[in-house]
């Protein structure tokens, strides 16, 4: 997901889709395991997209706690 979609969604939203991403991110690493995965790549992308949703998480945090 890009960068201004997830800026458009609320904490609730956000720490779904970190969930969810999670999850995916567990299920690629168990077709590695099992040599069930083709592309490898895969895994340092969903990665990434946890990083990049828990950044944008952190920051509205941030952003609500500030304000009050």
């Amino acid at each position: 997901m890009k960068t201004a979609d997830l800026r458009k969604k609320d904490v609730a939203g956000l720490e779904a889709e970190v969930k969810s991403l999670q999850k995916a991110h567990f299920g690629l690493r168990m077709q590695k395991a099992t040599q069930q995965l083709n592309n490898t790549g895969t895994l340092g992308d969903t990665r990434r997209a946890i990083a990049r949703a828990k950044t944008i998480l952190a920051e509205q945090q941030r952003a609500a706690a500030a304000a009050k």
